[in-house]
């Protein structure tokens, strides 16, 4: 069964080179699973700084959707599959949908993917790592869009955290274990 770790965090936190880092110091072959489309400039500079920093062996898939096939592939040659990253993903699945005015379907989508995701990750050898980043602890946005993605994207870091032997949160660069700090007896339901 496979080591799945979560590391969430706001933008710039330094939560994906916390994952990179990761990844570099205890896998033999990564796999990187790059969720993100470039549509414009500032995309494209962001994809360049991440290309910058990983190794060069590190083997590359790119997976806007159906992400759960490229773990499985990589699993089979990888040891280590560093997913980048799970908002992207969810902003992928609901800018693809012709309404995202069915909040129950919209929630049912998200669980039924991130369950996809989290068995594949299950199912490998080695470790996956799931960079997220957390969208909820700002003002409410005015938007419904907006607001379907943040309740979607926190119950999918949720479902993900729970499924997780590790969870990191970063804040300035610095990664905190949030699982050993852990309310024991805290309830899971989600909302």
């Amino acid at each position: 069964m496979g080591k799945i770790v979560l590391v969430t965090g706001g933008a710039r936190s330094g939560k994906s080179r916390f994952a990179e880092q990761y990844a570099a110091r205890f896998g033999k072959h990564v796999a990187y699973i790059a969720t993100a489309g470039v549509y414009d400039e500032e995309m494209a500079f962001r994809v360049k700084l991440h290309r910058k920093r990983r190794p060069a062996d590190w083997h590359t898939w790119e997976a806007p959707e159906d992400a759960h096939l490229a773990i499985e592939a990589a699993g089979e040659a990888h040891d280590m599959i560093l997913f980048d990253c799970l908002t992207l993903y969810i902003s992928n699945l609901l800018c693809a949908l012709e309404s995202v005015r069915d909040s129950a379907a919209n929630y049912e989508l998200i669980r039924e993917k991130i369950g996809s995701l989290l068995e594949a990750a299950k199912k490998q050898a080695g470790t996956t790592i799931f960079v997220t980043n957390e969208v909820g602890a700002g003002i409410v946005p005015e938007n419904h869009l907006a607001r379907e993605y943040r309740d979607i994207t926190g119950i999918a870091n949720q479902l993900t955290a729970r499924a997780a032997d590790e969870v990191y949160v970063v804040s300035c660069g610095i990664a905190v274990d949030f699982k050993k700090l852990a309310v024991p007896w805290q309830n899971s339901d989600l909302a």
